[in-house]
């Protein structure tokens, strides 16, 4: 009888079958490389390429939601204003009527700069190098308008054309910060963040007694009842029985003339026992605190690239050049003090009165040539 057995190479069929298929995934790689082979494509180019549904979004639809944004600004600022005139204001007059003009003055001084400083930073346009002129201080030719680009000028993907000293684009504003309303953009928020500092030193105690001290399962001042009932008085044995005889009535039962001891009434107590205001103080609380952080870190960020003498984009320009060179110094960079006379137009007698108030004043200059650190005008600005 002969016994015949069949055995199976497992490992030796397992190594030939992945053997092909690596060399099926090399052939794959290979046709796909010789199809789109470029001597200079990067990793950088890959980036772009993946990234650029994100830039078709930014192109079509950044320029709608840039009108929402204005929209909501619109409305919290002016439900802000509204809660304090609404809250504030009554509670202030009732504590001190004096003091509560100047805090009126002063309130609708601040809100007087950040109304203007935000409608001229929406409606002022950032500035544009002169389209189909020779400009002779052309610093290089821009990728996307093929045209000439004057020195600091920079390409908004969002307003798909080149912008004077461009910062960056803000969807709050619905604009590019550039070279003609930087100025607006940045006293707009310093104003706003003045004005939400004032708001909340001032309405803390509203806060603190409404939000913290007040007990919300109290009966509101206006929902409580009639007390009814007989005078009781303890006797000797500590049993609580009625009192017969009350001394403060006469003989025909009807109640002498006296004045019994009320607490008084404030405003806190109104303000707390009012349901929609307690919600109008929460409401503020959540929309101050979370502005004051924002926009406290976008001035903070924003006076150190002024005081370099710098916009947005070219810090990053210049700390990628720093890094290559230590001998690299900004060529617009005067000083801080100089830096900032220049960025707020302090120039030709104007003085800080044109930012303490509302001024239209234009910036020195036609945001085409600039000045350096290089140049002989010692006394410029």
């Amino acid at each position: 009888m002969v016994t015949i057995r069949c055995r199976f190479k497992w490992k030796e069929l397992w190594t030939l079958a992945w053997e092909y298929i690596k060399w099926k995934t090399a052939q794959i790689i290979l046709t796909v490389q010789s199809l789109s082979y470029n001597d200079h494509i990067s990793v950088n180019y890959a980036i772009d390429c993946l990234l650029e549904p994100i830039f078709w979004f930014v192109d079509n639809f950044a320029g709608y939601l840039g009108r929402v944004f204005v929209f909501c600004v619109t409305v919290l600022t002016t439900a802000v204003v509204g809660v304090a005139y609404w809250i504030g204001l009554p509670y202030w007059w009732h504590r001190n009527p004096y003091f509560t003009v100047f805090l009126v003055i002063f309130g609708h001084w601040l809100l007087l700069n950040i109304v203007f400083h935000y409608y001229m930073g929406v409606s002022t346009p950032p500035g544009y190098p002169p389209h189909g002129a020779i400009l002779i201080e052309a610093a290089s030719i821009c990728k996307k308008c093929i045209s000439p680009k004057p020195p600091r000028t920079h390409h908004c993907s969002v307003c798909d054309r080149c912008i004077l000293a461009m910062d960056h684009h803000c969807p709050w504003l619905n604009n590019c910060v550039g070279y003609y309303n930087a100025r607006y953009f940045y006293l707009y928020m310093v104003y706003m963040v003045a004005g939400i500092c004032f708001l909340i030193i001032f309405g803390l105690d509203i806060g603190y007694q409404v939000l913290w001290v007040y007990d919300g399962n109290t009966t509101p001042i206006k929902d409580e009842p009639d007390l009814f009932g007989h005078p009781l008085k303890l006797n000797k044995s500590g049993v609580l029985v009625p009192v017969k005889d009350i001394p403060e009535y006469d003989s025909i039962n009807f109640p002498r003339e006296h004045i019994l001891p009320t607490p008084e009434i404030t405003q806190l107590d109104l303000i707390s026992a009012d349901p929609w205001k307690r919600k109008a103080i929460v409401f503020m609380a959540i929309t101050c605190l979370s502005v004051l952080l924002a926009l406290g870190s976008l001035v903070t960020m924003h006076g150190k690239h002024i005081s370099r003498g710098e916009t947005s984009v070219e810090s990053h320009i210049n700390a990628a050049m720093e890094k290559k060179s230590s001998s690299f110094r900004n060529p617009y960079n005067f000083g801080r003090r100089k830096n900032w006379r220049i960025f707020l137009g302090l120039t030709q007698g104007r003085t800080f009165l044109h930012v303490l108030f509302p001024s239209r004043h234009a910036p020195t200059g036609n945001g085409r040539t600039w000045h350096m650190i290089s140049s002989d005008i010692e006394d410029w600005p």
